[in-house]
């Protein structure tokens, strides 16, 4: 067994991303040096700090990692978990680094976590443990529009980042660019529209394009397009739920969902706004009255399906289980939920995967958007929603009048109204995940490389060569 890797066979986090990395390199032409300097974290500051809880003072132990530096600012969530360590954070900040890389977004990598189960303490001390989490990263310089730019994560969102940027603000009074310190927050405090469905309509982008490929869907026997598609969701955090709703408004087919507790399953397809419903009612999605339940959720990975998107945590799918995979199409809209020796198994079995480092970058990618959105000062649409508007309006009677035929007013309003906030973030987004898409492709069908994943790190380490040689760092 190696060294990296626990009892069950699971390898470490850490050790999947450098495997992969490694993987990569292969393809490669540049001095062994260099390629290190890529894949080490630059900075890592971990701190403990004393935070008031009731009558007794906790010292808090937390982490911001900046992976790499190669572009300004530093870009990357913020995680409250039991479950947070150092390893874990800067695996995380590698992989910020990496995605930003392949959707061209221009940052460098990074994580924050703290230390806490934020379902145990109340609203009152996660937010004196925040902001206290903030003044610390002001002191040594870890936090700033030019300089490093968290978001939320798992156990954060949006009233954590109000929290971050207000604390910010107190203490740099003035900062005209201040809202641009953090992203994720809400729409009245700076935020963007589309920045929470935003990851999970990445991923919904990400595999419809796949779907429209002729030879990847030939490959593995499937017809071209998502329509009845049969999809498997394991996980239905944020991300899990967002897509789950877009493939189901597609015409796909959710024939199953997973949670902790366990999964449903109904093969002529279930209803996801009414599973959600359910989920809301009864704090779980068991006996949702149209579907099976299945108690072991890893079972529901296992089941017939076109597509499996594991939503969830890393390593789900590892060697003791990748033999029983029957999807033939697995998107990683979670962090590392394939082992390596899982990747090996599924690779010689045919199917593709989507990779994590290009498919769940839509969170990002619109946490981009919402950063220029801060640093313009303007709301997107707002100067050229009216103009466009008039102008359509003006084409209109053109048509009317060349034509000799009235459009119909249901038609009128469609076809004049201007673009709001939203339809020019999903817009965006919607082409980054396509032009991504493609570029990981052509390098995979050029370099004769044999996946997707393989083909998304070269891309990314290529880019970020370049990024150093243009600086004059490397020779």
């Amino acid at each position: 067994m190696s060294k990296n890797q626990n009892k069950t066979g699971s390898y470490s986090f850490f050790n999947c991303i450098e495997k992969n990395f490694d993987k990569a390199a292969r393809f490669i032409s540049i001095e062994k040096g260099l390629l290190e300097q890529i894949k080490a974290c630059n900075s890592v500051y971990r701190m403990h700090f004393p935070v008031k809880i009731g009558k007794e003072v906790k010292v808090i132990e937390a982490y911001r990692v900046q992976h790499s530096h190669h572009k300004l600012p530093c870009k990357g969530g913020l995680r409250y978990s039991m479950k947070v360590n150092q390893d874990e954070i800067m695996t995380l900040a590698a992989l910020m680094t990496y995605k930003c890389a392949i959707v061209d977004v221009p940052f460098g990598g990074a994580k924050g976590g703290i230390k806490i189960d934020p379902q145990t303490i109340s609203s009152e001390n996660i937010e004196k443990i925040t902001r206290r989490y903030t003044s610390e990263l002001i002191k040594k310089n870890f936090i700033g529009p030019g300089i490093d730019v968290p978001a939320p994560d798992y156990g954060t969102g949006e009233k954590e980042m109000s929290w971050i940027f207000d604390t910010f603000l107190s203490l740099r009074s003035g900062d005209v660019d201040a809202l641009a310190c953090v992203t994720g927050k809400p729409i009245s405090q700076g935020g963007v529209r589309g920045r929470k469905e935003a990851t999970g309509l990445g991923v919904f982008y990400g595999i419809r394009e796949l779907c429209h490929v002729k030879e990847e869907m030939y490959s593995v026997g499937l017809d071209v397009g998502l329509v009845g598609k049969k999809i498997i969701i394991q996980g239905l955090g944020n991300v899990g739920y967002h897509a789950a709703s877009f493939f189901h408004e597609s015409g796909a087919i959710i024939i199953a969902l997973a949670e902790r507790e366990g999964a449903i399953y109904n093969k002529k397809g279930l209803n996801v706004s009414k599973v959600f419903l359910h989920l809301k009612n009864n704090g779980s999605i068991l006996n949702f009255p149209e579907a099976k339940n299945i108690e072991n959720t890893e079972k529901a990975l296992e089941l017939e399906c076109d597509i499996l998107i594991p939503a969830a945590l890393e390593n789900v799918i590892h060697k003791n289980n990748a033999n029983r995979i029957k999807a033939k199409i697995i998107g990683e809209a979670a962090n590392g939920p394939i082992t390596p020796e899982a990747d090996e198994i599924l690779d010689k079995k045919g199917v593709i995967i989507v990779p994590d480092i290009y498919l769940n970058a839509g969170g990002v990618t619109v946490s981009y958007f919402e950063w220029l959105k801060n640093l313009s000062h303007v709301r997107y649409g707002r100067m050229e929603k009216k103009f466009r508007e008039n102008v359509n309006a003006e084409f209109l009677k053109v048509i009317e009048t060349v034509c000799k035929k009235k459009i119909s007013i249901e038609e009128k309003k469609m076809i004049l109204r201007g673009p709001r906030e939203i339809d020019l973030v999903r817009s965006g987004l919607e082409d980054t995940m396509i032009n991504g898409f493609h570029k990981i492709r052509d390098i995979k069908k050029s370099l004769k490389i044999e996946n997707m994943r393989t083909a998304a790190f070269v891309l990314s380490i290529n880019k970020i060569i370049d990024s150093y040689e243009k600086l004059g760092i490397f020779p």
